[in-house]
């Protein structure tokens, strides 16, 4: 019976020090991040006037409850019901970064749905800049209802195109809706421990341990109901961000529009590790382009090639001896997208 007492005795102690820890955490000051501007003059996003913007339709759809923001690419000329590819972007990005791939393929025949996610852009949900995994996936799913209402696309012709944490997303998507054609995942990230993982090793403890409180932080105050404590998406190296890798910053300050807000609630930090896409593998049904960074510093090499061996005959795996944000730019993203190209053509 002593024994027992003081089981309960340390228990309590220790669920009270855990308790009073979490407030401390959600409560007291000085947690403040420091913002991290993009850098206006490396931005390479063109103007609405401009290639990638020309025959783009702003159209919007609901999630739920919640009105979802989009851009319709259609391609000049073309007879319909036209295949449709259905895209949103990796961890924090918006649609505007995607105009490049929607014209691509675009010019290449396919009509194209590009969205925003609840919280972010141009779509409506609050808190702003909230990642919450869930919500997303129900995005997808309201996005493929949506063009499959539409008159100007064939309902039968349906492909899924995700990069990083959305890669994962079109995985999960297709192991849920076997009516998904082809799906294409560039530089996926597939399974959220072994990522965590691969950044905790790589990083100083410390710098690990300062994340980690962040994103208790900014859980903790949305069980209680109070405002979000959101850090920088991507920062430089060494800085306190979701992505810090040696090239996110100078990539997204290239990628991203005027109106891209740096910035996310941290609680993604502490609750990613729980998202494994790659245990949705084996219910996908469809072709699937897998598409891997071999010096990626975020997603680990092994996890995409582990999902390639579960998908068996229906993945595909083109490798490529970059970064993870290399394949955005210059001539890489132009050597991803024709592989891209090549593979709807052939099953879309």
């Amino acid at each position: 019976m002593k024994i027992m007492k003081w089981f309960f005795i340390f228990t309590g102690i220790v669920v009270v020090g855990a308790c009073i820890y979490l407030l401390a955490v959600a409560l007291l000051p000085g947690f403040d991040v420091p913002g991290q501007p993009l850098q206006e003059g490396k931005r390479v996003i063109k103007a609405p006037d401009e290639g990638p913007f020309i025959n783009r339709k702003d159209v919007s759809f609901n999630s739920k409850v919640t009105e979802i923001s989009a851009c319709l690419y259609l391609p000049e000329n073309a007879s319909e019901p036209l295949p449709c590819i259905v895209m949103a972007s990796g961890l924090g990005g918006t649609k505007d970064m995607l105009a490049d791939y929607a014209f691509f393929f675009k010019k290449a025949g396919f009509a194209v749905l590009a969205f925003d996610y609840r919280y972010f852009g141009q779509s409506k949900g609050e808190p702003r800049q909230l990642i919450w995994i869930p919500d997303q996936l129900e995005d997808w799913s309201a996005a493929i209802e949506y063009v499959r209402g539409l008159e100007a696309i064939d309902p039968d012709r349906i492909a899924l195109w995700g990069t990083s944490l959305s890669g994962g997303h079109v995985i999960v998507t297709a192991a849920k809706d076997h009516n998904i054609d082809c799906i294409v995942a560039q530089c996926p990230g597939v399974d959220g421990r072994a990522s965590a993982e691969m950044v905790f090793d790589t990083m100083p403890i410390g710098y690990s341990l300062r994340m980690l409180v962040h994103g208790q932080r900014d859980l903790v105050r949305s069980w209680l109901g109070l405002s979000p404590h959101k850090v920088p998406i991507v920062g430089k190296p060494g800085s306190i961000a979701l992505m810090t890798a040696s090239n996110a910053y100078e990539a997204f300050s290239q990628l991203a529009s005027g109106r891209f807000v740096n910035e996310a609630c941290a609680r993604i930090i502490v609750r990613g590790d729980e998202y494994r896409p790659i245990e949705y593998a084996h219910e996908v049904r469809c072709p699937v382009l897998l598409q891997i960074c071999e010096k990626d510093q975020l997603v680990p090499v092994e996890s995409i090639e582990e999902t390639g061996r579960i998908l068996g005959q229906l993945a595909e795996i083109k490798k490529y001896p970059i970064g993870h944000f290399d394949v955005y730019l210059g001539e890489n993203l132009e050597k991803s997208v024709r592989d891209q190209i090549d593979f709807y053509r052939k099953h879309l």
